[in-house]
């Protein structure tokens, strides 16, 4: 590990660190005073050629005054956030928090603040993406409008909590947005309250752990006929529910030896004396692959977030009552997740995606080894990749030479090519797409 490297990591993680401990404790006017309290430190090294010294004198014993204050402020809560289970990246949503006064006298003047697990990222996703950083700056591709913190988890705003009288409620709406995906922790909630100067603010820290699973971002798409016919699935009636086309229930016939027991058609048992099944035909069905590429270094990046969303956009889209959509994906082992016709619901693929982690670890060859083993069941193949390299082109070869319909779509970053060379889908231009962060929504306006 390189020293200098783990010093700047240590560096950003004490500069953070402190930056959010200023920005909770001072109010507006304090951190005005603190800026200026600086300033004229600074200009006030020598006494002999400057009298901004007594400024400095002047701002500081205000400051230590208004941090003395904050020391006299003692109250007791209890707390119980009603929270709701689900969010979306850049969806605002509110929610109450139930505040007990276990106090003997009023409280006013109050603020509240929500305190979220530490969004700090490891050595590893901190050395991550600044290599990305570089990698785009060499490049020259800027992101507009790229978030300033990509660790950030999200933004919560300060609410005003109403005076409490001793022993009885009050409730306060808080709004947050959340800022990325995944599993979003609360560790518990602070009070505030500014001193008389209304400089610095006095904490009452409440431990209140919670956790909101926050789900990918959405797109709208508009009707897509995607390829492909119905297939053969092996052991249809364990997978199919009972809508579709499907001749499930063929006719009634005696016992034999092996017939699994949830054939049994007991009515006609007790009439006739002596077992007997339900006889079905197999089953035929549409049945989409959604394949989504995480094999990347950086585990934040916007390329890989804007797939996520793209994936969980055609989750949301693709009907699946009538069809399978299996989601698959590698992460620690190869994954595949099955939607439609009484399986896996939309929410609960969405789920999925909410926590679909980078694969830094593993070559591509696993994905396509995954693929290629569920070809034969398959109706078609939508794959949503970071890159359009060499690999990725061999195996949309691959699936094309198996007469696999495919639909391709490529995410890349600012400044990258729009139009790369479309290899094996040269000769269907509408299969294959390049989507541009920032202009994803547009790309995916102008798929049929």
């Amino acid at each position: 590990m390189n020293p200098v490297r783990k010093l700047f990591y240590r560096l950003y993680r004490l500069y953070s660190g402190l930056r959010y401990w200023a920005l909770r404790r001072f109010t507006k006017p304090g951190l005005a005073m603190l800026g200026a309290l600086m300033t004229v430190g600074v200009a006030g090294v020598d006494l002999d050629l400057s009298a901004s010294y007594q400024a400095f004198i002047l701002l500081l014993c205000l400051m230590l005054v208004a941090v003395c204050f904050a020391g006299s402020f003692r109250a007791r809560f209890t707390a119980n956030r009603l929270l709701p289970a689900l969010g979306t990246v850049g969806s605002p949503f509110s929610y109450r928090i139930v505040l007990r006064n276990l106090s003997t006298r009023t409280q006013s003047g109050l603020t509240l603040l929500e305190n979220l697990a530490d969004p700090r990222p490891s050595y590893k996703d901190w050395r991550a993406a600044q290599r990305a950083e570089e990698k785009r700056v060499r490049s020259f591709r800027v992101s507009p409008g790229r978030r300033a913190n990509r660790f950030k988890l999200a933004t919560v705003r300060q609410a005003e909590v109403p005076a409490a009288a001793p022993n009885q409620e009050t409730e306060v709406r808080v709004e947050l947005t959340p800022l990325r995906r995944g599993v979003l922790r609360f560790d518990g909630i602070t009070l505030a309250r500014p001193d008389p100067l209304g400089l610095f603010r006095a904490f009452v820290t409440i431990p209140l752990p919670q956790a909101a699973l926050i789900l990918p971002n959405r797109y709208p798409l508009p009707p897509i006929a995607l390829p492909g016919t119905m297939k053969y699935q092996e052991g249809g009636v364990a997978l199919a529910a009972s809508v579709g086309q499907s001749d499930e229930f063929v006719a009634l016939r005696d016992y034999r030896n092996g017939d699994p027991l949830r054939h049994i058609h007991w009515r006609s048992w007790a009439k006739a004396g002596k077992p007997v099944v339900k006889e079905f035909e197999d089953e035929f069905f549409v049945r989409h692959a959604l394949v989504l590429d995480t094999f990347t270094d950086h585990q934040h990046s916007e390329v890989f977030e804007e797939a996520v969303s793209v994936a969980a956009s055609f989750v949301c889209t693709v009907q699946t009552q009538e069809s399978l959509l299996d989601l698959l994906f590698v992460g620690p082992q190869s994954y595949c997740f099955t939607a439609g016709r009484g399986l896996a619901r939309e929410d609960q693929m969405l789920e999925i995606l909410a926590s679909v982690r980078a694969c830094p670890d593993r070559s591509f060859q696993a994905l396509e080894h995954l693929v290629l083993s569920h070809v034969g069941a398959l109706s078609g193949c939508i794959c949503v990749f970071l890159e359009w390299d060499e690999e990725r082109r061999g195996f949309i070869d691959k699936l094309c030479r198996l007469g696999m319909p495919v639909l391709v779509l490529v995410i890349v970053e600012p400044g990258g090519d729009p139009s790369p060379d479309p290899g094996p889908l040269r000769d269907a231009p509408h299969r294959f797409h390049v989507l541009q962060i920032g202009r994803i929504e547009e790309g995916l306006a102008n798929l049929t």
